[in-house]
Parts: structure tokens; C-alpha cells; sequence
């Protein structure tokens, strides 16, 4: 059987807040906004390049155990990683736009890495894998 992970839930506080920040900031692109009536949205997100891999639904909250949730779906870990080529460059665009990091960036034998936060505070990865020139091929890293 051949498989793959398509994508994952990311509660949110308003949708277009939320597209906002990852095509802004994060240079995501919107894959699909489709209404599904009573204010619902279909909303995929997805790095660039990569719009037919795995992606972001972001999925605004409606209920209150959702809304609890929001910006805590890690808990206190790192939720999601972002693999780039270019650690530097993107490191500088996302502070350029406001992406609050929680740490300066570090040096691992995984890559360099530091970890920051979406708009609503779930905790990410971003990391330069080392070895592979491919960052999608790279190591998963812990943070």
C-alpha cells in the first residue's frame, strides 16, 4: 500500500488573518479558499513550490474547546517543521515581517535551526538540514 501525508488541521482565530501571515510571512501559497456556507471556509496553505505535497488547512475555530486549542496544539513542543535552502534568507524575511523567534539561530549536527511562532503561537522549526542540498530530504529535527 503506498501512502502519504496530505495534510493537517491548524485551528486558527480568523481565516484571513491566518492567510495573511503565512503568505506574508511565511511566502506560503494559498493552494484553496473555497466557501462551504454558515461562514466555513476550505482554506489549504502551502509552502511555495509545494502545493501539491503536504499542506496547511487552516480551519478557523468554532467551537470552545477549538478555540482553547488555538496556538496550543504542541503544547509547549515544537509543532511543525519548516525545511529551507536558505536559512539566512528566510530567517531575515520572516523577522522582517513581523514572525517573533524565541531563540537566535543555532547550529546542530541535524542543520541550522531556531524555533519560532505562527500568529497564533504554535511553536515551529526553521531549519537548514545539513548534508542534503535537497531541504526536503534533510533530516527532522527535535525543538
Amino acid at each position: 500500500m503506498t501512502q502519504s501525508l496530505h495534510g493537517m488541521t491548524l485551528l486558527v482565530h480568523d481565516y484571513d488573518d491566518a492567510i495573511a501571515f503565512f503568505t506574508r510571512a511565511l511566502r506560503f501559497e494559498l493552494c484553496e479558499d473555497t466557501p462551504l456556507g454558515g461562514g466555513r471556509r476550505w482554506v489549504r496553505v502551502a509552502p511555495a513550490g509545494n502545493a501539491h505535497g503536504a499542506s496547511l488547512v487552516l480551519a478557523q475555530a468554532a467551537t470552545p474547546a477549538q478555540r482553547d486549542t488555538v496556538g496550543r496544539q504542541g503544547g509547549d513542543r515544537v509543532l511543525l517543521f519548516l525545511h529551507t535552502r536558505d536559512f539566512a534568507a528566510d530567517h531575515r524575511h520572516m523577522r522582517a515581517h513581523g514572525v517573533r523567534f524565541l531563540e537566535e539561530p543555532r547550529h546542530e549536527a541535524y542543520g541550522t535551526v531556531a524555533v519560532f511562532e505562527d500568529l497564533v503561537g504554535n511553536r515551529w522549526d526553521l531549519l537548514q538540514p545539513r548534508g542534503p542540498t535537497d531541504a526536503a530530504e534533510g533530516p527532522v529535527a527535535g525543538g
